[in-house]
């Protein structure tokens, strides 16, 4: 009889700490959704492959992550969707995001970039402060 490979899902992120960004390495995004769902963490999925600028990247994560209409498309905006209104809907099980592909070109520079993140480690750091776990992971295209 054939054991399987992994009984659950949670070992996945075991050796995870519960709030960190973080590159996906050797995680496959498949593996991280199931993982959540098993948890019963949300699941936030943003392919950024087809951005090439600021607005290109903070308009596919909008319309992936299913932000209101209303999103300003800026840094800040980015911030206060991944926690102000998600605390305000009430206990949050905890998150698993992945941005797979961040653009790597002269329009979306190392500066960019690193502040997309930054939005990110943020809102790891807010959420930890409610003590709700949050990983990011991403790869660069």
């Amino acid at each position: 009889m054939e054991t399987p490979l992994r009984q659950d899902q949670e070992p996945l992120l075991r050796g995870v700490r519960s709030n960190i960004v973080q590159s996906i390495r050797a995680f496959r995004v498949h593996d991280l959704q199931k993982a959540a769902g098993h948890m019963g963490h949300h699941f936030l999925y943003a392919n950024l492959a087809h951005a090439q600028t600021k607005q290109d990247v903070l308009e596919l994560v909008a319309t992936q992550f299913t932000f209101p209409a209303h999103f300003g498309k800026n840094f800040d905006a980015l911030y206060d969707c991944m926690t102000d209104p998600l605390h305000k809907s009430g206990p949050q099980p905890g998150f698993v995001v992945v941005l797979e592909q961040i653009p790597v070109t002269h329009k979306f520079d190392k500066e960019a970039r690193e502040q997309l993140l930054d939005i990110f480690r943020d809102a790891a750091d807010y959420w930890a402060d409610r003590k709700i776990a949050f990983r990011c992971f991403y790869s660069f295209l």
